[in-house]
């Protein structure tokens, strides 16, 4: 397309969180001269996740809005304005306040929370996925109440840090044997389950949650847990059910199936962040990454396609994925996937303080599980990154740096 034709071009984002803020902003950092709008179907201004389950939630910070300019950048925000579906042919959305058109769409509208069910209009049962959220638990944190918190993953073990740290008797409801049951194998979260004890917080596996009601939470096996709150973090699903009937592929997940460039299977339609599946070469499947890391990262990749800068293809969208989790006193971070994984190299002793694991198929490094030891983390993405063997028995000793285990002869 001609330059003139380009800087006409109305690019429309669905989703004002990290994913779509990041490609506004990567759309003007790569030239794009046209008009960009913005739309969030919350009222706030566009703000990061991670500290709703750390500062804002404990009362340290009363917001974390991004710190971006959009009126200097020229990107038009709507916030507050739900978007109900998509009409590809006559390129418009269809929202609560009539239609919107659009000439190139990109879709970042993440995930939303899975809902405990039977627990829908019980007082006291919350999610934590959005900054009402967190201001809704503030409070009761505050209180220093029983907090019950279904589901040991990720933000299952952040939020009872959070409420330990408060002063809060916490229990934890695990269906499976493990905390993280779903993300990594028994091997590494075996070492985990014991930071709940350590923290005060019980931890109950293999316990499945029966019914809720105000002030408590009954299990199937008849015991009943008090609860001045319920948190309930059992996962998410992308959130896509409004894009029904466009004839934008989804996979089972309800993911959008992009492809290598984050395009969608309609033209001049983008999909990025959790909302979005991509195939991964690196890996040889398609990957689903609810990380925040891949909301910052995707948006280059979209930019660099509506841009077409230079008229070149973009790289293909590849990434190591990465994300941290700060639980427990501890910083845990993890890069790569290791589904494909033929062996499990261990350093230091996960008892302690500090370990990390390390994931290998054919002697070369794909994923990393670093728990206080961030070095090992940088020095195995970068390895991840450039698929450099390693020898598995220097890289099995901590005092050994990572880069230092390459095997002879690798890059």
């Amino acid at each position: 397309m001609s330059e003139q034709k380009q800087t006409q071009r109305h690019v429309v984002i669905v989703g004002a969180g990290m994913a779509g803020v990041q490609t506004a902003v990567a759309l003007r950092e790569q030239g794009f001269e046209g008009p960009v709008t913005l739309i969030g179907a919350e009222p706030h201004q566009p703000y990061d996740r991670p500290p709703l389950s750390k500062a804002v939630l404990l009362g340290k910070a009363e917001h974390s809005a991004f710190d971006i300019d959009f009126e200097s950048l020229g990107v038009d925000l709507r916030l507050g304005l739900d978007v109900t579906g998509v009409r590809p042919a006559e390129r418009e959305l269809v929202t609560e306040a009539g239609r919107f058109p659009y000439d190139t769409l990109v879709l970042a509208t993440g995930a939303h929370p899975l809902t405990l069910p039977g627990s829908e209009g019980v007082p006291g049962v919350h999610l934590l996925r959005t900054l009402d959220d967190a201001v809704r638990l503030g409070p009761v944190l505050a209180g220093g109440g029983p907090v019950v918190v279904v589901g040991a993953g990720w933000i299952g073990a952040e939020f009872a840090t959070a409420a330990r740290e408060a002063g809060c008797a916490v229990t934890v409801v695990e269906a499976a044997a493990l905390p993280l049951a779903g993300a990594l194998p028994a091997e590494v979260t075996t070492a985990m389950a014991g930071w709940y004890a350590e923290s005060g917080a019980e931890l109950l596996t293999h316990a499945r949650v029966a019914g809720v009601r105000s002030g408590a939470v009954v299990l199937a096996d008849g015991r009943e847990l008090p609860a001045q709150a319920v948190v309930v973090g059992i996962g998410a699903r992308p959130a896509t059910d409004w894009l029904a009937g466009s004839g934008i592929a989804l996979d089972p997940s309800g993911a959008v199936t992009a492809d290598d460039r984050l395009r969608t299977s309609l033209p001049d339609v983008y999909a990025v962040g959790d909302c979005a599946s991509f195939p991964s070469a690196r890996y040889g499947e398609r990957l689903l990454v609810h990380h925040w890391d891949n909301a910052l990262q995707g948006p280059r990749t979209v930019a660099a396609c509506v841009t077409g800068s230079q008229g070149a293809e973009p790289e293909p969208y590849d990434p190591v994925p990465y994300f941290w989790s700060e639980q427990f006193g501890r910083f845990v971070q993890y890069a790569g996937h290791h589904a494909g994984a033929d062996t499990l190299v261990r350093r230091g002793d996960s008892s302690g303080p500090s370990w990390s694991v390390l994931w290998l198929r054919d002697e070369v490094p794909v994923a990393l599980l670093a728990v206080g030891r961030p070095r090992d983390l940088a020095q195995g993405r970068r390895l991840i990154e450039a698929g450099t063997p390693v020898d598995p028995e220097r890289a099995a000793d901590p005092a050994v740096p990572l880069k230092s285990a390459v095997r002879q002869g690798g890059s």
